[in-house]
């Protein structure tokens, strides 16, 4: 049933698009403070520069976990549904904890607190899960056509 699942390449697919997807967030932010002129961070919050940049945080993930979920699927010899929900699963499973200490425990400028993450950046954050959990879903209904 699982003989075809590749973990190595589905880390290397998961871990490319987490890094290219913060990657956006970060110049979204900065484009919106710099060219935009929006107010950026300061000692009372994120700032308007990365608060407008929120609604699109959910179109990122489901535009690259999908591309992402595809390369992965297309490299299996049989890729299966079954497969993709797993690959989902676990790619969730895997941004929820490494959230939880890249933006909420280690301490750095854009830190937040849990309440800032998992309430106030709410429908955000779950609407990003689930894009993570879809995209191998995605994928795999693509390699289908």
């Amino acid at each position: 049933m699982f003989k075809n699942i590749n973990f190595g390449m589905s880390m290397l697919c998961f871990w490319v698009s987490y890094i290219i997807v913060t990657c956006i967030g970060i110049f979204h932010t900065i484009f919106n403070i710099y060219v935009l002129k929006m107010k950026p961070m300061d000692e009372n919050g994120m700032g308007e520069g990365y608060e407008k940049t929120k609604p699109w945080h959910p179109l990122y993930n489901i535009i690259l976990f999908s591309i992402f979920g595809w390369l992965y699927m297309n490299s299996l010899v049989e890729p299966t549904l079954t497969e993709s929900l797993i690959t989902g699963a676990i790619w969730m499973g895997i941004c929820i904890i490494f959230d939880i200490f890249g933006w909420v425990l280690i301490k750095h400028p854009w830190s937040l607190s849990f309440k800032e993450f998992y309430v106030d950046y709410q429908p955000w954050i779950t609407l990003i899960y689930l894009a993570i959990f879809a995209g191998p879903v995605v994928g795999y209904l693509i390699t289908l056509i």
